[in-house]
């Protein structure tokens, strides 16, 4: 019976509250909400989304740079299961009015998942799925509906369009993590 691999030392808890990241340009990856359009928001998450399934696929790609900082492959599980709660939380929005997010703790689905024993290629095609399927759903969104809104439970308000915004925010942010 094979030995489950240990679990490695956790990386440093994000608990910021991001959502600054709409009204002003990120410091770390450069990110500007402002600068991006509906219309160019489906291929931007799509790109994010395959730079990461690419550095997933990398030699190495399991390899911690260090050992609180994520690994290519734990960034790409992180960010296809951003995919996956973002979708949901679009279709919410655009099926409800103003639905109550289910909070997610994403440093505890990293462990419950446990992110570092997860097949590389496999997490890879999962995120180009999931990461199609999110960018083909922002692309479907109705002109009328860009507007419509969502909140979580901390009182962070969305509408559509800064929903999506948001969500390429933390795509184009591991992709910067992940050339770091």
């Amino acid at each position: 019976m094979p030995v489950p691999a240990p679990v490695p030392a956790p990386p440093v808890p994000d608990d910021k509250d991001w959502t600054w990241v709409l009204s002003r340009e990120c410091p770390d990856c450069g990110y500007d909400s402002a600068s991006v359009s509906r219309t160019e928001l489906p291929a931007r998450l799509a790109d994010g989304v395959n730079r990461i399934a690419a550095a997933a696929r990398r030699q190495g790609s399991q390899v911690r740079p260090s050992p609180r900082i994520w690994s290519a492959a734990e960034y790409a599980c992180h960010v296809r299961d951003v995919c996956r709660v973002f979708g949901a939380r679009l279709s919410l929005m655009l099926d409800e009015d103003n639905p109550l997010f289910e909070n997610w703790d994403q440093d505890a689905t990293a462990l419950e998942a446990r992110y570092w024993e997860q097949v590389p290629a496999t997490v890879a095609a999962a995120l180009e799925h999931d990461g199609a399927e999110v960018a083909a759903a922002f692309a479907a969104v109705a002109a009328n509906a860009w507007s419509r809104p969502g909140r979580r439970s901390d009182g962070s308000t969305f509408t559509v369009e800064t929903l999506g915004r948001y969500c390429l925010h933390d795509i184009v942010h591991h992709v910067h993590d992940v050339r770091a």
